[in-house]
């Protein structure tokens, strides 16, 4: 199981939403490559970088941040929020982002992602943030009449490396994570699942691991992690 420590990037600062809301934001840094260091340092191999002003405005906002935490630090790398076409994809597999993470215009446009499968293989996910199981967009803000389950399938054969399935009502809540519905998710695809949203400890993290046999590979961790309710090392040493 990867274990995926979140960089949400706000204004430059690196923070944390409650269940989406951008006028809710804590913010833990104010140095977002400075922290990318310290979830280097112990020992995580991927980092969950989210571009949250990007996502709402439909392009990226915070990229001189996410340039700053990419020059400082070794270890691979996905990013979301406000990558709606091919030449904004292209400019962060360059920048050397190692998985770019497709969100709103997976709903609005599924052939630019499955394009970019083409195009930059191996390099694609999918982000899929639902409320109530419905999918939601533009940065949380909107919500569609689209199942999640079946915008997920509109890829299966597209050749994209992850589904990141968020649970919006469940992020940075810490009441744990939506693992029925994740389940559900990973029961009808074959691309691999990572969750987010909800992690409020190490036994949410041992209860998600019971589940990889249905094809969920990771965990994206956030506000349990800055605040201190799961322990790092503790975390990773549970994954392996």
């Amino acid at each position: 199981m990867i274990l995926y420590p979140a960089i949400d990037l706000k204004d430059g600062k690196c923070v944390r939403l409650f269940r989406g809301d951008m006028d809710q934001a804590t913010v833990y840094s104010e140095n977002p490559a400075e922290q990318a260091k310290e979830f280097e340092s112990m020992g995580f191999d991927w980092l969950h970088i989210v571009d949250l002003n990007g996502a709402v405005d439909g392009k990226p906002v915070n990229a001189n941040a996410v340039k700053d935490i990419l020059a400082g630090v070794q270890t691979m790398t996905q990013l979301g929020g406000g990558i709606r076409d091919l030449k904004t994809i292209e400019t962060w597999v360059e920048a050397g982002i190692n998985r770019v993470i497709l969100g709103t215009i997976a709903q609005k446009n599924p052939a630019i992602v499955i394009e970019a499968c083409h195009l930059f293989p191996n390099r694609i996910a999918v982000g899929i943030d639902a409320k109530g199981g419905k999918v939601a967009t533009d940065g949380w803000t909107k919500v569609t009449d689209t199942n999640a389950v079946d915008l997920a399938l509109k890829f299966e054969d597209a050749g994209v490396s992850a589904i990141i399935y968020t649970d919006i009502h469940r992020d940075g809540a810490l009441e744990g994570p939506n693992i029925e519905e994740t389940v559900k998710l990973a029961e009808k695809l074959s691309i691999p699942v990572i969750l987010s949203g909800g992690i409020s400890g190490i036994e949410d993290i041992k209860s998600v691991m019971k589940q990889q046999y249905v094809g969920i590979e990771g965990i994206i961790i956030g506000r349990a992690l800055y605040d201190g309710r799961v322990d790092p090392k503790e975390a990773l040493k549970v994954a392996l």
